[in-house]
């Protein structure tokens, strides 16, 4: 796992360097004059960030926090970091953690590498008797070939990103929901574009 800011990764490489040096951690106040900064709050709230992603722990002794680095092996091995699928909704609003990175563990990929996997935010409850519920985060194998009944993310006129059960009907694709309340899109290929195959999916806690 990697820090997911940049004033994290320089807080980060920081504290490790003057370890590996001077055998002891550094002090807010040090942190914060390397990195040319006035708040140790800030550099509080940093730290506090490193060690919710795992990369730090923070210890109390003499009525004192000490800081220790995690080793990055322990995280590597068994997670791993998957990117949003980069294609048009008709969502426009965004959670602040949509903006970052996905990190998931690696055993809920199966087989594939994670370069063939993106993340997506489900835009409604068109496949609700599927279990994917609007605001569920989907994982999908990034794939243009697929098979009649296949679960898919696809793009619209190039407008907007469903998911739904897809089926060949001759000339035509049909995209089927499973939940009776939404409609069934018949539409020529060239109005299509397959983003990838519903492959497991993440449900923010509400």
């Amino acid at each position: 796992m990697q820090p997911r800011t940049r004033r994290q990764k320089e807080v980060l490489e920081y504290i490790t360097k003057y370890i590996d040096k001077h055998g002891y951690e550094p002090s807010y106040q040090q942190i914060a004059w390397h990195l040319g900064v006035a708040s140790k709050a800030g550099i509080a709230k940093h730290i506090s960030a490193l060690e919710n992603q795992g990369l730090l722990a923070r210890r109390r002794e003499n009525g004192s926090f000490n800081i220790e680095v995690r080793p990055k092996e322990s995280f590597s091995e068994t997670v791993c970091r998957i990117e949003w699928l980069d294609a048009p909704t008709d969502t426009s609003y965004r959670e602040d953690w949509e903006n970052q990175p996905l990190f998931v563990p690696k055993f809920l990929l199966g087989y594939l590498s994670p370069d063939k996997v993106y993340a997506f935010r489900v835009p409604n409850d068109s496949m609700f008797n599927k279990g994917i519920f609007e605001g569920d985060v989907i994982l999908i194998e990034k794939r243009t070939f697929v098979r009649d009944g296949d679960c898919i993310a696809a793009t619209i006129e190039k407008k907007r990103t469903i998911v739904k059960n897809y089926y060949r009907v001759g000339a035509y694709i049909e995209l089927r929901p499973a939940n009776e309340r939404y409609e069934t899109l018949r539409l020529s290929a060239d109005k299509i574009e397959i983003q990838g195959v519903y492959r497991g999916l993440l449900r923010p806690l509400i």
